[in-house]
C-alpha cells in the first residue's frame, strides 16, 4: 500500500505532466493578486500607447506559451480579453514586418535581438552569454 507521501508525489508528477499544476499555481497567484488589489484605488486609464505595448508583450507571452503569465497581465492591466489583430498593431506602430508567417513574435522583429540584426548588437557580457546559450541550444536541438 502506498504512503500518503508517495501518493502526493505521484499526483504532483501527474499534474505537472498534464500542465495542470502550472495552471493551478498561476490561477492561485491571480486570485491572490485580485484579493490584495485595492478596489478603492481606481486604476489609471489604459492609454493608447500602453494598450499597444501591453499587446506586444501579450503576443510575445502567448507565442512562447506563457499563457498563465499572459492571463495575469490581462487581469492586472485591464487589457481587452480579445487580442488585437497583428496587422492592426503593425499599422498603429507604423512598422514594417518582413515575415508574414508569424514565425516569431512581432516584438522580436522590432527588437535588436532579431538574428538578422546580430551585427548591430552591443557587445556586452550579457549579449555574449545570450549568444553562447543560443549556440548551445542549437547544438542540442
Amino acid at each position: 500500500m502506498a504512503s500518503v507521501t508517495e501518493l502526493k508525489a505521484v499526483l504532483k508528477d501527474t499534474l505537472e505532466k498534464r500542465g495542470a499544476l502550472g495552471h493551478l499555481k498561476a490561477r492561485i497567484r491571480a486570485e491572490v493578486f485580485s484579493a490584495l488589489d485595492d478596489d478603492h484605488e481606481p486604476r489609471p486609464s489604459l492609454s493608447h500607447e500602453n494598450l499597444l505595448i501591453n499587446e506586444l508583450i501579450r503576443e510575445y507571452l502567448e507565442f512562447n506559451k506563457y499563457k498563465y503569465t499572459a492571463s495575469v497581465l490581462i487581469a492586472e492591466s485591464g487589457q481587452p480579453v480579445v487580442p488585437l489583430d497583428r496587422q492592426f498593431l503593425i499599422r498603429e506602430l507604423n512598422a514594417f514586418e518582413e515575415s508574414k508567417d508569424d514565425s516569431i513574435p512581432f516584438l522580436a522583429w522590432s527588437s535588436r535581438w532579431h538574428p538578422e540584426c546580430a551585427s548591430d548588437r552591443v557587445d556586452t557580457p550579457a549579449s555574449k552569454q545570450a549568444s553562447q546559450l543560443e549556440a548551445q541550444q542549437k547544438t542540442k536541438g
